[in-house]
């Protein structure tokens, strides 16, 4: 990541989550290209759900090239109680991976998730399309968070 805005700069979470708001249905908008979504083609979905041993239950929902639903499953725990922002989450465990909420919208209406490597990156939304003022202020600080924006690639929401 060398030469990449503001990589020598800690990553900054958002100070609270309120993971009760948080759990749901979010839509994939835009990642950073991975090898965990190279399947996916098209409808991202993340459901999160409490578990009765209060961990968080992660299902993730896809549409292949070939247009054939593929569903993982894993969970998370909070790392962070102070601020709920900082998960790890797993889906083949005893593996875990950061899952840093760095950006949050006042009414939950999207987020941004990304780790301190810098090496991931999604932009989520409660719905299939976020809008386009929101996602461009959202893509405009990513660069101030060590991100390069570039990088991103829109993940399309079909019905």
């Amino acid at each position: 990541m060398a030469g990449d805005a503001g990589t020598n700069v800690a990553l900054q979470t958002v100070s609270h989550v309120d993971l009760s708001r948080y759990i749901g249905r979010w839509y994939e908008i835009a990642k950073y290209p991975n090898r965990f979504e190279r399947k996916c083609d098209r409808n991202v979905t993340a459901s999160y759900a409490i578990r009765p041993d209060g961990k968080i239950s992660v299902v993730n929902a896809c549409t292949t090239r070939e247009g054939k639903p593929t569903v993982s499953t894993g969970w998370a725990k909070v790392v962070d109680q102070k601020t709920g922002a900082k998960l790890k989450v797993t889906f083949f465990w005893p593996f875990f991976g950061d899952y840093w909420i760095i950006e949050l919208g006042h009414n939950y209406e999207y987020a941004v998730v990304g780790e301190p490597g810098r090496k991931y990156l999604w932009i989520l939304s409660r719905t299939p399309k976020m809008d386009d003022g929101i996602y461009a202020e959202v893509v405009s600080r990513l660069a101030a968070k060590g991100y390069d924006a570039a990088k991103l690639e829109l993940m399309p929401q079909t019905p």
